[in-house]
């Protein structure tokens, strides 16, 4: 009874040395494939954030020569206004002086009339 007691006490030993190994090695796989996706994980935000400030730095670029073409633009629409005041200045010169030789014109042919 006590051999046959002692041999079953061995078996469970046996049993509960393996159960633990398994779950040694169960617990170690767990940990690996734990560690795995924290690597993948951080890779991904990484790559996300790399791809956030690239696309941030083309905003950015993409804003500045939108400023740029804004400003150029405002100089460009300043210096025809600009123009265009001159243009209207000569043009009411032009009407002046053509009335003064109008008037002139017909000052000598009510002359030449006489």
């Amino acid at each position: 009874q006590l051999h046959l007691t002692t041999s079953e006490k061995d078996e469970l030993a046996r049993s509960l040395e393996m159960v633990q190994n398994q779950l040694q090695e169960k617990e170690s796989e767990i940990k690996r494939e734990i560690s795995e996706y924290k690597d993948r994980l951080l890779q991904a935000e990484k790559e996300h954030q790399d791809a956030l400030t690239e696309a941030n730095r083309k905003n950015e670029v993409e804003i500045e020569a939108c400023h740029e073409k804004m400003s150029s633009l405002e100089h460009s629409i300043s210096s025809q206004k600009l123009e265009i005041e001159h243009l209207k200045s000569k043009k009411e010169q032009l009407n002046n002086s053509l009335k003064e030789a109008n008037q002139a014109l017909g000052e000598l042919l009510k002359t030449k009339v006489r």
